[in-house]
């Protein structure tokens, strides 16, 4: 378990021209797994997909967030994206065109400094404003031999060509999507062969203890529940979504942070700058205010430190991933062994009484 310091005390199709530092904001038409196009809204309207999360309410929370994170370095969002990107010191392939999807966009491209031998990345997400603000910020970590490109692109329709990229990276950013196996199948699809595909997605024990006291708050003060927080993923749902995708060699772990907070609303403000407040589709919303300070009561009563902070934690689950290729292990064709086990028992498991 991490413990991290606490952290406070229009979607468009219109190009822009690049500039001297090699960026080019890019528009592209998009492929999902529903066989169609995405971005008409015609298609959206005849999709058959269960819609959990409202995306354009997701886009204008990540616009804010873009303002309200502008020019700031989050201490979470770093570990996670610096936690990810440690997994390329263990790769000995190079990496040349690199994908990045939403999610904590700035800390991976602050954080990358040169690991993967990344020659060119395109940096993508639903909301222009958090696009451009991650184009205005400073490249000195990725060096000047980096082309960096942004595209404002949505991950339920990858905008990115098949086999056209060597390694795709999310952090923070995936378990927003409605079809979370689809959009990783179109992930494995965009990479090359043995390309890698680096996640790290937000699980079921996040903010558990805002979940409880939510929950205790809205019995109290309404006489039953409403959905304040979204459904997620849980640990052993992870690799069964890796091998749904076709990915090889598939490898899950999970990570806790638990940051620590002056009070339950600067929590809900953290949220706020990092864009993942409440974007259910079928939400209540109405948060009646004797309802949200009885849950910063019972929040602080319930779990307040000797030092009067409230601690919130955060589950991560990394997801890794590749796509096939004829260097990768195989296993053997069932049926095929030589040797039973009956034969290795005797031999080696020695006598028993």
């Amino acid at each position: 378990m991490r413990r991290v310091s606490s952290l406070y005390g229009r979607i468009g199709r219109a190009y822009e021209k690049p500039s001297e530092s090699c960026h080019a904001f890019l528009a592209a038409p998009s492929f999902s797994t529903d066989g169609g196009y995405g971005g008409g809204g015609e298609f959206q309207q005849s999709s058959s997909r269960v819609k959990i999360f409202d995306r354009d309410l997701k886009r204008i929370h990540r616009d804010r967030a873009a303002w309200l994170s502008r020019h700031k370095n989050d201490t979470f969002l770093d570990a996670v994206a610096e936690n990810l990107l440690d997994r390329l010191e263990d790769c000995k392939k190079t990496f040349p065109c690199a994908l990045c999807l939403g999610g904590s966009l700035a800390a991976v491209k602050r954080l990358l400094r040169g690991r993967g031998g990344i020659e060119k990345l395109i940096m993508m997400d639903t909301s222009y404003d958090m696009i451009k603000s991650c184009g205005d910020a400073r490249e000195d970590s990725l060096g000047s031999s980096v082309e960096t490109s942004y595209l404002v692109g949505d991950e339920e329709f990858l905008p990115v060509k098949e086999s056209s990229v060597d390694l795709i990276i999310s952090s923070l950013g995936l378990h927003w999507t409605n079809d979370l196996p689809g959009s990783m199948i179109q992930c494995k699809l965009a990479l090359k062969p043995d390309g890698l595909f680096l996640a790290a997605i937000l699980g079921g024990e996040t903010l558990k203890e805002l979940r409880i006291a939510c929950t205790l708050a809205h019995m109290e003060r309404e006489g039953g529940i409403s959905p304040r927080l979204s459904p997620l993923a849980q640990v052993r749902d992870a690799g069964n979504l890796l091998t749904r995708a076709g990915f090889s060699l598939p490898g899950v772990d999970v990570d806790e942070y638990v940051v620590r907070y002056k009070s339950a609303l600067d929590l809900i403000e953290h949220l706020r700058a990092m864009g993942e407040t409440n974007a259910l589709l079928h939400r209540n919303k109405i948060l009646n205010r004797e309802t949200a300070l009885a849950t910063a009561a019972i929040y602080d009563s319930m779990f307040a430190a000797e030092d009067g902070t409230v601690p919130a934690t955060f589950q991560v689950i990394y997801m890794t991933g590749w796509r096939e290729h004829s260097s990768h292990p195989q296993a053997k064709r069932r049926g095929s062994a030589t040797v039973s086990f009956t034969d290795l028992q005797n031999q080696f498991g020695g006598a028993q009484s």
